[in-house]
Protein backbone atom coordinates (compact mmCIF):
# COMPACT_ATOMS: atom_id res chain seq x y z
CA UNK A 1 0.00 0.00 0.00
CA UNK A 2 2.97 2.35 0.00
CA UNK A 3 3.15 3.03 3.75
CA UNK A 4 6.29 0.94 4.21
CA UNK A 5 8.38 2.40 7.01
CA UNK A 6 5.52 4.54 8.33
CA UNK A 7 4.46 4.40 11.97
CA UNK A 8 0.81 4.23 12.96
CA UNK A 9 -0.37 6.09 16.06
CA UNK A 10 -3.33 7.70 17.81
CA UNK A 11 -2.31 11.25 18.68
CA UNK A 12 -4.32 13.54 20.93
CA UNK A 13 -4.64 17.10 19.69
CA UNK A 14 -6.88 19.30 21.82
CA UNK A 15 -10.33 17.74 22.00
CA UNK A 16 -9.67 14.99 19.44
CA UNK A 17 -7.56 11.91 18.95
CA UNK A 18 -6.38 11.47 15.37
CA UNK A 19 -5.31 8.25 13.67
CA UNK A 20 -2.03 9.15 11.98
CA UNK A 21 0.65 7.50 9.88
CA UNK A 22 3.99 9.26 9.68
CA UNK A 23 7.32 8.51 8.11
CA UNK A 24 10.20 9.74 6.00
CA UNK A 25 12.83 12.43 6.46
CA UNK A 26 13.18 16.01 5.41
CA UNK A 27 10.85 19.01 5.30
CA UNK A 28 7.36 18.41 6.74
CA UNK A 29 4.41 17.65 4.47
CA UNK A 30 0.89 16.77 5.59
CA UNK A 31 -1.58 14.91 3.33
CA UNK A 32 -5.31 15.37 3.97
CA UNK A 33 -7.87 12.94 2.60
CA UNK A 34 -11.33 13.55 1.19
CA UNK A 35 -14.87 12.18 1.37
CA UNK A 36 -15.86 9.37 1.80
CA UNK A 37 -12.39 8.04 2.53
CA UNK A 38 -9.62 7.89 5.13
CA UNK A 39 -5.89 8.60 5.12
CA UNK A 40 -5.45 5.31 3.22
CA UNK A 41 -6.23 7.12 -0.04
CA UNK A 42 -2.60 8.32 -0.07
CA UNK A 43 -1.17 4.79 -0.08
CA UNK A 44 0.13 4.91 -3.64
CA UNK A 45 2.10 8.15 -3.24
CA UNK A 46 3.06 8.42 0.45
CA UNK A 47 6.19 6.24 0.43
CA UNK A 48 7.62 8.01 -2.60
CA UNK A 49 6.97 11.41 -1.04
CA UNK A 50 8.66 10.18 2.13
CA UNK A 51 11.91 9.98 0.15
CA UNK A 52 11.91 13.81 0.11
CA UNK A 53 9.74 14.79 3.09
CA UNK A 54 8.67 13.93 6.59
CA UNK A 55 5.13 12.87 5.65
CA UNK A 56 2.22 13.05 8.11
CA UNK A 57 -1.04 11.42 7.03
CA UNK A 58 -4.02 11.72 9.43
CA UNK A 59 -7.68 10.81 9.40
CA UNK A 60 -9.63 14.06 9.71
CA UNK A 61 -11.85 14.47 12.75
CA UNK A 62 -15.08 12.57 12.15
CA UNK A 63 -13.49 10.20 9.63
CA UNK A 64 -11.78 6.84 9.92
CA UNK A 65 -10.56 6.06 13.41
CA UNK A 66 -10.27 9.66 14.55
CA UNK A 67 -12.56 11.17 17.19
CA UNK A 68 -16.13 12.08 16.31
CA UNK A 69 -16.87 15.21 18.41
CA UNK A 70 -20.40 16.03 19.49
CA UNK A 71 -22.35 18.09 16.99
CA UNK A 72 -23.04 21.75 17.73
CA UNK A 73 -26.08 23.80 16.66
CA UNK A 74 -24.01 25.85 14.22
CA UNK A 75 -21.95 22.82 13.08
CA UNK A 76 -18.71 24.51 14.15
CA UNK A 77 -17.32 21.26 15.58
CA UNK A 78 -17.12 19.87 12.01
CA UNK A 79 -16.06 23.08 10.32
CA UNK A 80 -12.95 23.22 8.20
CA UNK A 81 -11.68 25.83 10.68
CA UNK A 82 -11.84 23.25 13.48
CA UNK A 83 -10.21 20.60 11.30
CA UNK A 84 -7.47 23.02 10.25
CA UNK A 85 -6.77 23.73 13.91
CA UNK A 86 -6.40 19.99 14.47
CA UNK A 87 -3.80 19.78 11.72
CA UNK A 88 -1.78 22.72 13.01
CA UNK A 89 -1.81 21.12 16.48
CA UNK A 90 -0.80 17.77 15.00
CA UNK A 91 2.15 19.23 13.12
CA UNK A 92 3.20 21.16 16.23
CA UNK A 93 3.13 17.80 18.08
CA UNK A 94 5.80 16.59 15.66
CA UNK A 95 7.80 19.78 16.17
CA UNK A 96 6.80 21.57 12.97
CA UNK A 97 5.52 25.13 13.09
CA UNK A 98 5.75 25.61 9.30
CA UNK A 99 4.95 22.91 6.77
CA UNK A 100 3.54 22.06 3.35
CA UNK A 101 -0.12 21.06 3.00
CA UNK A 102 -1.79 18.84 0.40
CA UNK A 103 -5.52 18.20 0.49
CA UNK A 104 -7.93 16.31 -1.74
CA UNK A 105 -11.69 16.93 -1.77
CA UNK A 106 -12.81 17.69 1.83
CA UNK A 107 -9.14 17.63 2.82
CA UNK A 108 -8.52 20.34 0.26
CA UNK A 109 -11.12 22.49 2.00
CA UNK A 110 -9.33 21.96 5.29
CA UNK A 111 -6.02 22.76 3.59
CA UNK A 112 -7.05 26.12 2.14
CA UNK A 113 -8.82 27.10 5.35
CA UNK A 114 -5.57 26.32 7.19
CA UNK A 115 -3.67 28.57 4.77
CA UNK A 116 -6.17 31.39 5.40
CA UNK A 117 -6.40 31.01 9.18
CA UNK A 118 -2.74 30.14 9.84
CA UNK A 119 -0.71 31.89 7.13
CA UNK A 120 2.43 31.59 9.25
CA UNK A 121 2.10 27.78 9.21
CA UNK A 122 1.52 27.03 5.52
CA UNK A 123 4.63 27.15 3.37
CA UNK A 124 3.11 25.68 0.22
CA UNK A 125 -0.45 24.52 -0.51
CA UNK A 126 -1.83 21.99 -2.97
CA UNK A 127 -5.58 21.60 -3.43
CA UNK A 128 -6.81 18.63 -5.44
CA UNK A 129 -10.02 18.69 -7.47
CA UNK A 130 -11.92 21.42 -5.64
CA UNK A 131 -12.87 25.06 -5.83
CA UNK A 132 -13.58 26.97 -2.59
CA UNK A 133 -16.74 26.02 -0.73
CA UNK A 134 -18.23 29.49 -0.98
CA UNK A 135 -17.72 29.42 -4.74
CA UNK A 136 -19.41 26.03 -5.02
CA UNK A 137 -22.59 27.24 -3.35
CA UNK A 138 -22.58 30.61 -5.14
CA UNK A 139 -22.31 28.85 -8.52
CA UNK A 140 -24.69 25.96 -7.79
CA UNK A 141 -26.90 25.23 -10.80
CA UNK A 142 -28.75 22.32 -12.37
CA UNK A 143 -25.54 20.52 -13.32
CA UNK A 144 -24.28 20.72 -9.77
CA UNK A 145 -27.63 19.71 -8.24
CA UNK A 146 -27.81 16.59 -10.39
CA UNK A 147 -24.12 15.72 -10.48
CA UNK A 148 -23.12 16.42 -6.86
CA UNK A 149 -26.53 15.81 -5.29
CA UNK A 150 -24.95 14.45 -2.11
CA UNK A 151 -23.90 18.00 -1.09
CA UNK A 152 -27.52 19.02 -0.52
CA UNK A 153 -28.66 15.66 0.80
CA UNK A 154 -25.95 15.30 3.43
CA UNK A 155 -26.50 18.88 4.57
CA UNK A 156 -30.16 18.22 5.42
CA UNK A 157 -31.10 18.38 9.13
CA UNK A 158 -30.51 15.44 11.42
CA UNK A 159 -31.65 12.67 11.12
CA UNK A 160 -32.79 12.77 7.49
CA UNK A 161 -29.57 11.72 5.69
CA UNK A 162 -28.39 9.51 8.56
CA UNK A 163 -31.64 7.53 8.39
CA UNK A 164 -31.43 7.14 4.61
CA UNK A 165 -27.78 6.04 4.64
CA UNK A 166 -27.80 3.68 7.64
CA UNK A 167 -29.40 0.61 5.97
CA UNK A 168 -26.64 0.33 3.34
CA UNK A 169 -23.77 2.83 3.76
CA UNK A 170 -21.46 0.80 1.51
CA UNK A 171 -23.87 1.19 -1.41
CA UNK A 172 -24.54 4.86 -0.66
CA UNK A 173 -20.92 5.99 -0.36
CA UNK A 174 -19.20 3.62 -2.79
CA UNK A 175 -21.88 2.51 -5.23
CA UNK A 176 -24.39 5.29 -5.72
CA UNK A 177 -21.75 8.00 -6.07
CA UNK A 178 -18.81 8.57 -8.40
CA UNK A 179 -19.93 5.75 -10.68
CA UNK A 180 -18.77 3.18 -8.14
CA UNK A 181 -15.14 3.89 -9.11
CA UNK A 182 -13.92 3.80 -5.49
CA UNK A 183 -14.66 0.07 -5.28
CA UNK A 184 -11.89 -0.56 -7.81
CA UNK A 185 -9.11 1.09 -5.80
CA UNK A 186 -6.48 -0.71 -3.69
CA UNK A 187 -8.30 -3.47 -1.74
CA UNK A 188 -6.67 -2.60 1.59
CA UNK A 189 -7.75 1.01 1.27
CA UNK A 190 -11.28 0.14 0.16
CA UNK A 191 -11.66 -2.25 3.09
CA UNK A 192 -10.71 0.58 5.45
CA UNK A 193 -13.18 2.97 3.82
CA UNK A 194 -16.00 0.43 4.03
CA UNK A 195 -15.25 -0.61 7.62
CA UNK A 196 -15.33 2.98 8.80
CA UNK A 197 -18.36 3.98 6.72
CA UNK A 198 -20.44 1.28 8.39
CA UNK A 199 -20.08 3.03 11.76
CA UNK A 200 -23.10 5.16 12.61
CA UNK A 201 -20.82 7.70 14.28
CA UNK A 202 -18.93 8.15 11.00
CA UNK A 203 -22.15 8.53 9.02
CA UNK A 204 -23.30 11.24 11.41
CA UNK A 205 -19.91 12.98 11.35
CA UNK A 206 -19.85 13.02 7.55
CA UNK A 207 -23.30 14.61 7.52
CA UNK A 208 -22.10 17.20 10.03
CA UNK A 209 -19.11 17.91 7.77
CA UNK A 210 -21.48 18.71 4.90
CA UNK A 211 -23.83 20.68 7.14
CA UNK A 212 -20.86 22.78 8.19
CA UNK A 213 -19.94 23.25 4.54
CA UNK A 214 -23.36 24.61 3.68
CA UNK A 215 -23.43 27.01 6.63
CA UNK A 216 -20.42 27.90 8.78
CA UNK A 217 -17.74 27.13 6.18
CA UNK A 218 -19.59 29.04 3.50
CA UNK A 219 -20.04 32.00 5.86
CA UNK A 220 -16.30 32.11 6.60
CA UNK A 221 -15.46 32.03 2.89
CA UNK A 222 -17.87 34.85 2.12
CA UNK A 223 -16.55 36.86 5.07
CA UNK A 224 -12.95 36.46 3.91
CA UNK A 225 -13.82 37.44 0.35
CA UNK A 226 -15.68 40.52 1.56
CA UNK A 227 -12.58 41.85 3.33
CA UNK A 228 -10.15 40.76 0.60
CA UNK A 229 -8.32 38.09 2.62
CA UNK A 230 -6.25 35.84 0.35
CA UNK A 231 -3.91 32.88 0.61
CA UNK A 232 -0.36 34.21 0.68
CA UNK A 233 1.68 31.03 0.18
CA UNK A 234 2.36 29.52 -3.27
CA UNK A 235 -0.70 27.50 -4.24
CA UNK A 236 -0.95 24.56 -6.61
CA UNK A 237 -4.31 23.58 -8.08
CA UNK A 238 -4.70 20.11 -9.59
CA UNK A 239 -7.87 18.66 -11.01
CA UNK A 240 -9.07 15.69 -13.03
CA UNK A 241 -9.43 16.30 -16.76
CA UNK A 242 -12.25 13.74 -16.80
CA UNK A 243 -14.07 15.11 -13.75
CA UNK A 244 -16.71 17.67 -12.86
CA UNK A 245 -14.30 20.57 -12.29
CA UNK A 246 -13.02 20.40 -15.84
CA UNK A 247 -16.59 20.33 -17.17
CA UNK A 248 -18.12 23.02 -14.96
CA UNK A 249 -15.43 25.56 -14.02
CA UNK A 250 -12.19 27.31 -14.89
CA UNK A 251 -10.30 26.25 -11.74
CA UNK A 252 -7.23 28.45 -12.11
CA UNK A 253 -9.30 31.57 -12.79
CA UNK A 254 -11.39 30.92 -9.68
CA UNK A 255 -8.43 30.22 -7.42
CA UNK A 256 -6.62 33.36 -8.56
CA UNK A 257 -9.32 35.35 -6.77
CA UNK A 258 -8.41 33.47 -3.57
CA UNK A 259 -4.63 33.17 -3.64
CA UNK A 260 -1.76 35.43 -4.63
CA UNK A 261 0.45 32.89 -6.39
CA UNK A 262 -1.45 30.16 -8.25
CA UNK A 263 -0.19 27.51 -10.63
CA UNK A 264 -1.69 24.19 -11.63
CA UNK A 265 -2.97 21.83 -14.27
CA UNK A 266 -5.45 19.15 -15.14
CA UNK A 267 -4.29 15.54 -14.81
CA UNK A 268 -5.51 12.54 -16.79
CA UNK A 269 -7.92 11.39 -14.09
CA UNK A 270 -11.38 11.58 -12.66
CA UNK A 271 -12.00 13.02 -9.20
CA UNK A 272 -9.67 10.70 -7.25
CA UNK A 273 -6.31 11.84 -8.60
CA UNK A 274 -4.00 10.07 -6.16
CA UNK A 275 -5.69 6.71 -6.78
CA UNK A 276 -6.71 6.97 -10.43
CA UNK A 277 -3.38 8.40 -11.62
CA UNK A 278 -0.85 8.13 -8.78
CA UNK A 279 2.23 8.51 -10.99
CA UNK A 280 1.19 11.84 -12.51
CA UNK A 281 -0.15 13.07 -9.18
CA UNK A 282 3.09 12.18 -7.43
CA UNK A 283 5.18 13.89 -10.09
CA UNK A 284 3.12 17.09 -9.90
CA UNK A 285 3.24 17.22 -6.10
CA UNK A 286 6.94 16.49 -5.97
CA UNK A 287 7.79 19.20 -8.51
CA UNK A 288 5.79 21.82 -6.65
CA UNK A 289 6.75 20.99 -3.09
CA UNK A 290 10.46 20.53 -3.72
CA UNK A 291 10.65 23.93 -5.43
CA UNK A 292 12.53 26.67 -3.58
CA UNK A 293 14.54 26.58 -0.40
CA UNK A 294 12.88 25.27 2.73
CA UNK A 295 13.34 27.12 5.99
CA UNK A 296 14.49 25.08 8.98
CA UNK A 297 11.75 24.18 11.44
Amino acid sequence: MGFEGFRLAQITVGEVSLRVRHGGYGPPLVLLHGYPQTHMMWGQVAAELAEDFTVVVPDLRGYGDSTKPAAMPGHESYSKRAMAGDIVGLMNHFGFERFDVVGHDRGGRVAYRLALDYPQAARRLSVLDIIPTGEVWARADQRFALGYWHWALLAQPYPIPETLIAPDPEWFFFGAQFGGVVRGFEPEAVADYVRCARERSVIHAICEDYRAGATYDRFLDEQDQAVGLTITCPTQVLWGARGALAAWYEPLDIWRDWANDVTGQALDSGHFLAEENPLETLAALRRFHTGGAFEPR
